[in-house]
């Protein structure tokens, strides 16, 4: 079984920075593009950023100059760096990840979620 785990959200004063990770672990033969998605109350979920396996990243217009998505491959683990952190960027974020397992099926899997509220 395969499960991404989130970790990093918080409080944060707006201007603030948070770090955000993301932990792939169970039957993995290997993961493909890895994801960050938010979710507003109220709105829909949204693209944050991605990144692909050989590191080359994608960013929503919200995202852009301010996020900054990475991976490490040996750990199975992908990261969001946010600065400049707004109260408009308070959602859930959500780890994505397109993930072969051991038996060389893929499909998406979705982390829970990590709350990022940004507020003085």
């Amino acid at each position: 079984q395969v499960q991404l785990v989130e970790s990093g959200g918080g409080l944060v004063q707006p201007g603030g920075s948070l770090r955000l990770s993301c932990v792939a672990s169970g039957n993995i033969f290997s993961i493909n593009t890895m994801g960050w998605y938010r979710q507003a109350p109220g709105k829909e979920r949204e693209l944050v950023a991605t990144i692909t396996s050989g590191g080359s990243a994608n960013y929503a217009d919200v995202a852009k100059g301010r996020f900054t998505i990475s991976r490490d491959n040996t750990k199975n683990t992908n990261y969001l760096q946010m600065n400049s952190l707004k109260p408009e960027d308070s959602a859930v974020y959500y780890c994505n990840a397109y993930i072969f397992d051991t038996s060389f099926r893929g499909m998406d899997y979705w982390g829970k979620g990590t709350l990022v509220t940004v507020s003085s």
